[in-house]
């Protein structure tokens, strides 16, 4: 992998890692036009710069993740529940390893699952309309855990993991924007978690972490941290006064272009 190819990647992740449109979609299109789509280490860095993306959120959100103007009770509220939120995940993914795997493989699975997703977001915003007469909510230990259980159906590939917790906080009541913003928390430990154990696997099944590796990590980690800022940023923004029918309609053209691409016989290759 050449610095340019890594500074692609990182755009990529730091514009989708926290829209509802699939990071795994776009990182399948992109590594795969590219040529290094099964490369064991493009695999691993395609994870690894997540990392730089969570750092954006902690920089974003400074405020909730330490005790400064709250209290100490506030803030070991606010890391219990993202915990609780945590758990779902970190347990089905653990007892169904083999399953996920095999999921991860599948092309078309990522193609069909953009694709349901965005025709679902076309009728969110009917659906969730009354929420938004709620402001300056708050998230309880409860729907916490509900939000948790939601993000475990990201494990299906082209799924989104923001899209699947922004829906589960929206089916608690909560408004986007809070739902948004939890979703953003939850990322930290979940891609935290995910970014230690890809990375572990990749040196555990005989990688190497060499110079041109390092670099690329480091730079893949930076962009990826700058760019989710200014995403972030701006899908709060957008999402509230317009939405989610755009995400649909991309979602949509996004699956359609994977399936298509993938029945034509084109490499594309799962990372």
């Amino acid at each position: 992998m050449s610095i340019i190819q890594a500074i692609i990647l990182a755009i990529i992740e730091g514009i989708t890692e926290f829209l509802p449109i699939s990071s795994t979609g776009h990182m399948i299109i992109g590594s795969s036009l590219m040529g290094i789509a099964s490369d064991p280490f493009t695999k691993m860095f395609t994870v690894a710069i997540q990392f730089g993306a969570i750092l954006s959120v902690i920089v974003l959100y400074w405020k909730k993740f330490l005790p400064n103007g709250s209290t100490l009770q506030e803030t070991t509220a606010f890391y219990l529940k993202l915990i609780v939120a945590f758990i779902p995940a970190a347990a089905i993914g653990f007892l169904l390893d083999s399953i996920i795997d095999q999921l991860l493989e599948r092309v078309d699975v990522v193609g069909y699952a953009l694709i349901l997703g965005g025709v679902f977001f076309l009728l969110v915003d009917r659906i969730f309309q009354k929420n938004e007469a709620y402001a300056d909510q708050t998230v309880n230990y409860t729907a916490a855990l509900k939000i948790g259980f939601f993000q475990t159906i990201a494990m299906i590939p082209g799924v989104s993991r923001s899209a699947a917790t922004i829906i589960g906080g929206l089916s608690q009541g909560l408004n986007k924007k809070t739902a948004a913003e939890f979703s953003f928390f939850l990322a930290v430990p979940t891609m935290f978690a995910a970014t230690i154990y890809k990375m572990y696997k990749f040196y555990d099944g005989g990688g190497s972490f060499g110079a041109n590796e390092i670099t690329a990590l480091i730079a893949g980690n930076l962009v990826a941290f700058i760019v989710a800022i200014l995403a972030i940023k701006s899908f709060i923004t957008f999402l509230t006064r317009n939405g989610f029918k755009l995400f649909g309609y991309y979602r949509i053209l996004v699956g359609v272009v994977i399936l298509v691409l993938y029945y034509m016989g084109v490499g594309l290759t799962v990372i």
